[in-house]
């Protein structure tokens, strides 16, 4: 079988600030070392599982050169650096069985959670309509302007993965964050396996298991997860797709509208477009991530 794990950091064990996330900050290393000691907690589940199994580990953090490739699990793949198809997925396609999210965080908005947020601070909402298929697809209420929207239900970074995951017929089997991350991924997908590695308190403060007993869940949860990857639904949203993104500055929405299909919508700071299925939004939100870091000449 083949499995993906996607990295982030703001869900690991024992961190609770950007000090910890951040390349320019003085604890960064720390951070690095803790994440990559829980995506080798994970490759090692999976592979308890599934001693042959192909097991790719996409860093999906930041800059995406985050964990340290000699501390890996030389059993498994990496794939790092930007930019790169499919973002957090990279490696994923249809021959993959299971798709594994660790250290992942809540989406902005909705709280508490340890260091919350949806791709960027620019990037303020993101409503996509249309119709979902399977288990997962289930509409609850959301927070305006902070976070995104799939079929009438706020969606993250967790929503947002997930939902590419299973165009592509993937299952999310497992995933690893804060209590809060965790109850988003059951909200969609109930049967997905999750494991809470601390339980937050707000923004940049959490009570935090030690890292060693948060790899030792991981590595249990893992193995158990890959070995029930066949009944756990992915989550698939099918087009037309009507997309509306909220950006927070006025220069990203000139640049947005530079490209074909998207144009001004209701509202001051909204663009939107029509996607013809979930590959096409989820690439097009994407790049206006991106066109979110520029800023004017």
């Amino acid at each position: 079988m083949k499995a993906l794990i996607s990295v982030d950091m703001e869900g690991i064990s024992g961190i609770v600030h950007s000090t910890e996330t951040n390349p320019e900050r003085y604890d960064y290393q720390r951070g690095r070392e803790l994440m990559t000691a829980e995506a080798n907690a994970v490759i090692a589940g999976v592979l308890d599982a599934e001693p042959t199994a192909d097991v790719l580990v996409a860093d999906a953090h930041g800059t995406f050169r985050n964990l340290l490739p000699e501390q890996l699990d030389r059993r498994a793949r990496l794939v790092r650096g930007k930019p790169r198809a499919l973002n957090m997925l990279a490696g994923l396609d249809e021959e993959t069985e299971a798709a594994l999210f660790v250290g992942y965080h809540v989406r902005a908005g909705e709280g508490p959670g340890v260091l919350a947020h949806t791709m960027n601070g620019e990037i303020l909402d993101v409503r996509v309509t249309g119709r979902a298929q399977g288990e997962g697809a289930r509409g609850t209420g959301h927070a305006p302007g902070e976070d995104v929207r799939i079929t009438g239900r706020s969606l993250g970074e967790i929503g947002l993965n997930a939902a590419m995951a299973g165009h592509l017929g993937v299952p999310v089997v497992l995933l690893s964050g804060d209590d809060a991350a965790c109850a988003e991924m059951a909200d969609l997908v109930p049967g997905t396996v999750t494991v809470a590695v601390k339980e937050t308190l707000g923004m940049a403060a959490a009570v935090t298991l030690h890292p060693e007993e948060a790899r030792d869940r991981l590595r249990r949860a893992a193995a158990d997860a890959v070995t029930r990857r066949m009944e756990i639904p992915p989550l698939a949203l099918t087009g037309p797709l009507g997309v509306e993104v909220d950006l927070a500055s006025p220069h990203t929405i000139d640049l947005a509208t530079l490209i074909p299909g998207v144009s001004r919508a209701a509202g001051a700071r909204t663009v939107a477009f029509t996607a013809p299925d979930y590959a096409t939004a989820y690439r097009l939100i994407l790049l206006l991530a991106q066109l979110a870091t520029i800023r004017p000449a």
